[in-house]
């Protein structure tokens, strides 16, 4: 995960009681398939989702996403007509998908209250980090379950990783796309549109082939920093920061840590020097320096980091910080800091 905001308080027993009568009322989610009654071939469908098992009794019609990760995949596989509410952004939204995007929405630019995704009347709900649906974030799953309402988790959040002690957790193996294929190819089939997960697949694979066609980046060091100016949030070895790194051939100078993302000091950061820095650019304003504007201002400023090589040369990449998340942007983060590396001379 990323470091968020402060969540909004989690319902009480008894609204969420309510809210299983208002659900039941309307009918969300019923048993016998699509919207019209219908059977729908492949349903009941059930999953193994990030230790759960997850049943979802027909492709849902309105459904709720809580991050935005998780958003820009539905909107990519051309679902905007079945989402009732998005929540939870970091950054504008991907490019082509802006008018889909319009038309859903929007209950919280941060995490919301679980009282503001029940109002929505949701017949499921995704999410791109453990911690959006657990306690201290919108709600714990086992909450929304007991109404009905399925609930998914991005597999790149906890394939591998280790979210138990707390902060944004800690990788015990390296991430790899092929997670975040997963999740495509999963919601896409929980959707029922199970070809459009594939031909967003293919899509996303060959841009990565052309991104890293050539590119030998073996004598490069990156830096990673995603926000806040006085505990700096940097990447760690294994997570997103680690798949285009990997993919490049190139070393992220914290690659001896696997936590997500560690909160390091800027004197160990110019201690390792590194070539280049891969800035997050945010549109929010819960950390200090979301805007790569404000960190590159911090860096030209600051007695500690001014002095380093990549300050002194301004080799500068940025990110959106969903490039950053393991999600589809990745693959939008592994052309950005490509092209960087071209640029700045330092890919063969």
């Amino acid at each position: 995960m990323l470091p968020m905001a402060t969540p909004a308080p989690i319902r009480t027993a008894a609204l969420l009681a309510a809210g299983l009568l208002l659900l039941t009322a309307c009918g969300t989610g019923g048993s016998t398939g699509a919207a019209d009654g219908k059977k729908t071939e492949g349903f009941p469908l059930t999953l193994k989702n990030c230790g759960r098992t997850v049943t979802v009794k027909a492709p849902p019609q309105q459904a709720v996403s809580v991050d935005q990760g998780s958003t820009e995949i539905l909107l990519s596989l051309g679902l905007a007509d079945r989402l009732a509410a998005t929540a939870t952004w970091t950054d504008p939204v991907m490019k082509g998908l802006e008018k889909a995007n319009a038309g859903v929405e929007r209950i919280s630019e941060n995490r919301p209250s679980s009282e503001k995704v029940l109002d929505k009347e949701p017949d499921f709900l995704s999410a791109s980090f453990a911690s959006t649906l657990a306690k201290g974030g919108v709600a714990p799953r086992e909450q929304f379950e007991k109404l009905g309402v399925p609930t998914y988790i991005s597999p790149a959040d906890c394939t591998g990783k280790d979210n138990s002690g707390g902060g944004d957790g800690a990788r015990t193996a390296p991430l790899t796309m092929d997670s975040v294929y997963t999740e495509v190819r999963e919601l896409a089939q929980v959707f029922g549109v199970p070809e459009r997960g594939e031909k967003l697949v293919d899509k996303l694979r060959a841009r990565v082939d052309k991104a890293t066609a050539g590119v030998d980046a073996s004598d490069a060091s990156l830096l990673y920093w995603f926000s806040d100016s006085k505990a700096p949030y940097l990447a760690g070895c294994c997570g997103a920061p680690g798949v285009i790194t990997r993919e490049l051939g190139a070393k992220n100078v914290f690659d001896d840590t696997h936590d997500e993302w560690p909160q390091i000091g800027w004197e160990t950061v110019a201690d390792r020097n590194p070539d280049v820095l891969v800035i997050g650019d945010l549109t929010r304003t819960t950390q200090t320096a979301e805007s790569a504007g404000k960190k590159i201002e911090f860096l030209e400023s600051n007695p500690v980091t001014k002095t380093m090589d990549a300050v002194k040369n301004r080799r500068y990449v940025l990110l959106s910080g969903q490039a950053m998340n393991p999600t589809i942007r990745t693959v939008e983060g592994l052309e950005r800091v490509a092209a960087g590396l071209r640029d700045f001379g330092l890919a063969g």
